[in-house]
């Protein structure tokens, strides 16, 4: 099945950024956290489709709680959010200052010194896109993430995205077979490919249980990894203090089948592995997965 994804609102502005950047650099940290209280609270109150979308998510992690409860869970998604939007500016203009716990680096890299090619690394709405990338850097390979184009400019410039002096690219999925030749080559290079695991941006996707529901997990990285023969490595992150997050790449999926026939059933079943890792995340993490959309909703 396909999927074709709707463009999301855009709630980041230039005036916006500027104004938490001014209040980083004044009051550092938990001056900037101290004013999301305030903003996320506005979009509480006011932006109900954001509100709506994470309720979906709330219903299937906290089953036996009441709306008021759920409603406080959006309210610390938000916040959470924001922590880690400001925190990827900070990573830009003070590098070096929060403490990244690397979990299963010594695997990835004797993984990519024993082998001419390089890995994908598949991962999910969680933690923080900055930091996940400022830790990769040690081990000494360009990055390449499959992700749209910014159209929010002011997002774009704030983040550093794609910037020139990093060793992270973007592969636009809007590319001739949605990227696929880019990707497969660029992991034949040695280097390595990230992609999104929990939303299909236009690929093909499998159903799968997730949070006791099904939904569509796209498939796309488990068939690109079996046609180069790379192996998975999921990629996930979480904050876990004001200045400290725990990265974790200890989880390898080896999408391998021994005949045609069985492809399909041997690549949803790595996509549901994938999912039950999330689900474990999100069973430790429960307000640090950001994906405000309804994935279960049915579509005709």
């Amino acid at each position: 099945m396909t999927e074709k994804e709707p463009v999301d609102k855009k709630r980041g502005n230039k005036l916006g950024f500027w104004f938490f950047r001014i209040s980083l650099r004044i009051f550092g940290l938990p001056g900037a956290y101290g004013l999301l209280y305030f903003v996320c609270l506005y979009y509480l109150i006011f932006d109900r489709t954001a509100v709506s979308s994470s309720m979906a998510y709330l219903k299937k992690r906290f089953k036996t709680q009441n709306t008021l409860q759920r409603t406080c869970g959006v309210y610390r998604l938000f916040i959470n959010q924001g922590k880690n939007l400001i925190d990827r500016y900070y990573v830009v203009l003070r590098p070096g200052q929060f403490d990244i716990e690397l979990r299963g680096y010594d695997r990835i890299k004797t993984l990519l010194t024993n082998s001419q090619k390089g890995v994908i690394l598949l991962t999910a709405h969680v933690g923080n896109w900055q930091v996940m990338m400022a830790s990769l850097k040690k081990l000494g390979k360009t990055v390449y993430l499959l992700m749209s184009p910014e159209e929010n400019i002011a997002v774009r410039n704030t983040l550093d995205i794609d910037s020139e002096k990093e060793r992270v690219r973007i592969i636009s999925p809007e590319k001739f077979l949605g990227g696929v030749i880019e990707i497969m080559n660029v992991i034949n290079q040695g280097n390595i490919v990230s992609i999104m695991g929990d939303r299909s941006y236009g690929h093909s996707s499998t159903e799968v249980n997730f949070l006791g529901e099904k939904t569509a997990f796209p498939y796309s990285a488990f068939s690109i990894a079996a046609a180069v023969q790379c192996p998975v490595v999921v990629l996930l992150s979480a904050k876990v203090s004001t200045k400290k997050y725990v990265v974790d790449i200890s989880h390898i999926i080896e999408p391998r089948y021994s005949s045609h026939g069985k492809k399909h059933e041997k690549i949803k079943s790595c996509v549901q592995e994938f999912a039950r890792i999330l689900e474990d995340y999100t069973a430790k993490y429960p307000f640090q997965w950001f994906v405000f959309r309804d994935i279960w909703e049915r579509k005709n």
